[in-house]
Formats: structure tokens, sequence, C-alpha cells
């Protein structure tokens, strides 16, 4: 399992990234600058960060992601679920509809979900 906890700023940089992969640097930098309002060497002091991290490689100056951002998110949320519900997934569950009322669609497309997993095992 990935452990990569990301700041809001380095998650942030790391979306502009997977939304134009790949991407040269030299764009990126234009892309950072227009969305972010930042400066040449902000950009590239957040992307040696994430190289180093191993989520984004440069390699000639295009730069691209060695995690694609899916998987990147789905592991993030297995370690929620580890870290603050003891790796239950129906304590996740319970907890985060408590909160936020379920649509009628929402819970067919999970019943989807939990059915065809059902017909797999």
């Amino acid at each position: 399992m990935i452990d990569m906890e990301l700041g809001a700023v380095q998650l942030r940089f790391a979306d502009i990234v997977w939304e134009h992969e790949p991407v040269a640097s030299g764009d990126l930098v234009k892309i950072c600058e227009k969305e972010l309002n930042w400066k040449k060497p902000t950009t590239y002091t957040v992307l040696r960060k994430l190289c180093e991290k191993g989520l984004l490689q440069n390699e000639n100056g295009v730069v691209k992601s060695l995690i694609p951002r899916d998987e990147y998110y789905a592991t993030r949320s297995e370690q929620i679920v580890e870290d603050s519900y003891q790796g239950s997934l129906p304590a996740f569950v319970a907890s985060f509809i408590s909160r936020k009322e379920l649509t009628p669609e929402e819970a067919d497309q999970i019943q989807k979900m939990i059915d065809a997993f059902r017909k797999e095992s």
C-alpha cells in the first residue's frame, strides 16, 4: 500500500499534473502561474518534492505521474478507513451517511456494487 500523504497544495499540484500529463515542465510552469498564481521557482520546488516522494517523474523536461490518480485516491481512502475506523468499512459508511443523506440513486448504486461483489465471491 502506498503511504503518501500530501498536503492541500501538493495535492492540487498533483491534480494539475494528472489532468495534463505528460506535460512539458515549461508548460507546467505556465499552467501553475495561471491556475495557482505561482512563480516558476514555486512550481519547481513542489515538483521536486513530489518527485522525491515517488509520485511524479521529471525526465528530460517532461513531467508525468508514477502513480495514477485513481490508484492514489483509492489507496488514500483505504488508509483513512484503516487509520480512522480500524479497517472497518461498515463503520466508515455508517459515519459518512450519518452526516450526509444518500439520495435514492446513490443508494441504488451502492446496492449494485454490493450485489456485483456478492456475485463475484
